[in-house]
């Protein structure tokens, strides 16, 4: 009998190589007693995310958000499928609702918070996150310079420090 970790590595692997067909066996055979897992459920998402296969992620997400409230992954995950199917306000509302579960700094959910807030026309708010994104980690300025949900940004970020 394999492991229930044994298959999650088994489907990531197939995941990586695009096999997702692969991948869904990989995951349908962990028990049933293992399916709501957080660790299962993040696999599941991580296949449908590579698979663009974004209702399937929503799914997915608000799962691992009710079951692991604290785990940014379902909330930035569920956003970010939101963001896909371009419903940007909705995007925006699910990581507003996830900040207060997310008790450690996520530089990822202001970065987000940043793009959705920039793509809806508020700049303000948009640069006031992003300035709490690269505080939390450097690296998200050339990110941002980069990132096309950004682009009305694109002086401002250049002249941030």
């Amino acid at each position: 009998m394999i492991s229930t970790l044994r298959h999650l590595q088994y489907a990531s692997g197939h995941i990586e190589l695009g096999m997702f067909k692969e991948a869904t066996t990989e995951l349908d055979a962990i028990s049933k007693a293992d399916q709501l897992l957080p660790a299962v459920i993040s696999v599941r998402i991580d296949l449908h995310m590579h698979a663009k296969q974004w209702n399937r992620v929503i799914h997915f997400s608000r799962e691992l958000s009710r079951l692991a409230p604290e785990d940014d992954k379902g909330w930035v995950s569920h956003a970010f499928a939101l963001r896909e199917l371009e419903l940007i306000e909705e995007a925006q509302a699910v990581l507003l609702e996830a900040e207060p579960h997310l008790k450690k700094a996520c530089g990822l959910l202001h970065y987000n918070l940043a793009c959705y807030a920039c793509l809806l026309g508020d700049k303000v708010e948009a640069k006031r996150r992003l300035v709490t994104a690269i505080k939390m980690d450097k690296s998200w300025k050339q990110e941002a310079l980069e990132d096309p949900d950004l682009k009305a940004l694109k002086a401002i970020i250049a002249a941030l420090k």
